[in-house]
């Protein structure tokens, strides 16, 4: 499993949450008094891990939502050429293949450690 289950009103941010099927850092949690006939809503602006996108969701506080379970792990750029670049895990000595962006690319260099996470099958580099 990819996800686990959390309470809207556990949420914080800078954590992690999903919204339209889309791993998305929490940026703000906005929450609304209750009303007369009903409870509290919280409206959550995140944007998306992997596409950049600014996503939002609207829900009661006690609605459970799906929170991505995030690997972070450090690898070794193994090989790069035509913007892939090759990187094996420190841990496992398993390497993959990444497509990343241009100006990424460019500040990589065959043998330098990196950082990257793995959440919902699809993986990132976060620090180089």
């Amino acid at each position: 499993m990819e996800w686990e289950q959390e309470e809207v009103r556990n949420l914080k941010e800078n954590h992690y949450v999903i919204i339209d099927d889309e791993p998305c850092k929490i940026k703000s949690i906005d929450t609304s008094k209750p009303g007369k006939h009903g409870e509290s809503k919280a409206r959550i602006d995140a944007v998306g891990i992997f596409d950049g996108k600014k996503h939002n969701m609207l829900n009661p506080v006690s609605a459970k939502v799906r929170t991505p379970i995030i690997d972070r792990r450090k690898g070794q750029v193994v090989n790069k050429a035509n913007g892939e670049v090759n990187i094996m895990d420190m841990d496992s000595y398993q390497t993959f293949q990444l497509d990343i962006d241009e100006e990424i690319y460019e500040e990589l260099d065959q043998g330098q450690e990196i950082r990257y996470l793995e959440t919902m099958g699809r993986k990132k580099i976060t620090n180089y």
